[in-house]
């Protein structure tokens, strides 16, 4: 190998060592941000459980109002 070849397998080495550490930065920010939303999908799938569930239960027609 010449001196030049080898200079310019190891820049090509470099940028992709820098591209792998960048996308791996992003990947981790996406899964954070994934972390999150499906946090907040389970608490608004108990929101709206707890919603039916109390929209489920008998009320009495005959009930007197609470300013009575």
């Amino acid at each position: 190998m010449t001196e030049d070849r080898l200079i310019d397998i190891e820049i090509k080495l470099s940028h992709q060592e820098d591209a792998v550490e960048e996308l791996n930065k992003v990947v981790c920010q996406q899964q954070k941000k994934i972390d999150h939303l499906e946090a907040i999908c389970e608490a608004l799938i108990r929101h709206v459980k707890e919603l039916s569930d109390s929209a489920a239960e008998p009320r009495s027609t005959n009930e007197t109002p609470p300013h009575y």
